[in-house]
């Protein structure tokens, strides 16, 4: 269940954007996928993304989120560490 807050800012609420230049505590990915978006099945760019995830699993913990049809597909690129979660999605921007 999702609730809506109105009358108050998300800085009220005690939220607030980091800075890149801070610490993370995990890094959180979209699987690239839409033919729209990304050439050739988008098979170029997952095998980018996955270097991406690995390089950035040597420091920080990283999930990626996948749709369904994707999931078997980016769970057999990935490395074991890098965490694999099944979630709707519309793009690659998080």
């Amino acid at each position: 269940m999702s609730k809506r807050i109105i009358g108050t800012t998300p800085k009220e609420d005690g939220f607030r954007m980091p800075g890149e230049f801070e610490a993370q505590d995990q890094i959180f990915m979209i699987w690239p996928e839409r033919p729209d978006n990304w050439r050739d099945g988008a098979k170029p760019v997952q095998i980018a993304f996955t270097n991406v995830a690995k390089a950035i699993s040597k420091f920080t913990p990283v999930t990626m989120l996948v749709s369904q049809a994707q999931y078997q597909n980016a769970r057999y690129q990935l490395p074991e560490h890098v965490r694999v979660l099944e979630v709707s999605n519309n793009d690659s921007w998080v």
